[in-house]
């Protein structure tokens, strides 16, 4: 009997000794959480949307909405590329904003995805693909590495008129341009 009861508190010093070292372990280990662009961008958290009011979006994809929308100005009002984009701006030039419309979603969700967002899907042409006229009836010419600076000037300057701290556009900067090589075809 003594040698059953001394078991019995050996078992439970076992048992202790077990679990403080695994709750040790436990807060020992650093947690790490990753941040991603589209987090510091805003992340998931929802705000009213001012384009369709009464509905909701995550303050992320609205940043970047907001940055891609404001690039395609910036290209069309600075017209150093405007050669690429003729298909576009000869609907733009009758009325019809759908391709337009199309352009401003492809490429939010395009930045959404690249950017970490969990939320959104980019279901557009591969970059390549995207780049190619012979692929893609949008793209009037194939880009080459001088219009491709002018494309990313312009998104800085689009992300400027948001007030995108110059670290974030920087991060930007990075993902686009290990991109690069997938748009430049000429």
């Amino acid at each position: 009997m003594y040698m059953t009861y001394l078991k019995k508190i050996l078992f439970l010093a076992l048992l202790c000794s077990f679990t403080t070292i695994f709750i040790a372990c436990d807060d020992d280990e650093e947690v790490v959480v990753e941040t991603t662009l589209y987090d510091k961008l805003g992340g998931t958290k929802l705000v009213a949307d001012p384009a369709n009011p009464g509905t909701m979006i995550e303050s992320g994809r609205l940043g970047l909405r907001s940055v891609v929308d404001s690039t395609i100005f910036v290209i069309v009002g600075e017209g150093k590329i405007l050669q690429y984009f003729t298909p576009l701006l000869t609907e733009v030039g009758a009325g019809n904003t759908t391709g337009l419309a199309r352009l401003s979603k492809n490429l939010t969700d395009f930045f959404c995805v690249g950017t970490g967002a969990k939320n959104f899907a980019y279901g557009g042409l591969n970059m390549k693909d995207a780049h190619d006229p012979a692929k893609n009836n949008r793209m009037a010419l194939k880009v080459n590495n001088a219009d491709m600076d002018i494309v990313i000037q312009s998104v800085v300057k689009g992300a400027q008129q948001h007030n995108v701290p110059a670290d974030l556009i920087g991060e930007g900067g990075k993902v686009r341009e290990a991109r690069r090589a997938e748009g430049v075809q000429r």
